[in-house]
């Protein structure tokens, strides 16, 4: 299993109002927008950052995505090791295969593979 991206995921109540503010910091492109959470990145694709106002269904927020190219795999792998899984294996309706686990310093990170 290997990560293909990792971005941060940062509480906003506004997303319009974080939209405008990640403009100004050269995050012109909203690559992603659910209404909850919504993905600012530069134009080249480089750097991203999204902004989550509250998950649609996972029981608490995460501070990071974790893309992998093996969900499955980094799932029972997670289990295996004994971590906290915080919100199970799900494919959710918005096209992503997904699950939480606390790092060993209590942030919930979401590890995600996008469904084709």
């Amino acid at each position: 299993m290997e990560a293909t991206e990792a971005m941060t995921n940062l509480h906003t109540g506004d997303v319009e109002r974080a939209r405008e503010f990640f403009r100004f910091l050269g995050l012109t492109e909203e690559t992603m927008n659910q209404g909850w959470v919504a993905r600012f990145s530069s134009p080249d694709g480089a750097a991203n950052v999204q902004v989550v106002t509250r998950d649609a269904t996972a029981p608490e927020d995460s501070v990071m995505t974790i893309k992998v190219d093996d969900v499955d795999a980094a799932y029972e792998e997670a289990q295996r090791r004994g971590y906290e899984i915080v919100h199970p294996l799900t494919d959710e309706p918005w096209g992503i295969r997904r699950f939480f686990v606390r790092s060993p310093d209590g942030h919930v990170i979401n590890v995600a593979l996008h469904r084709e």
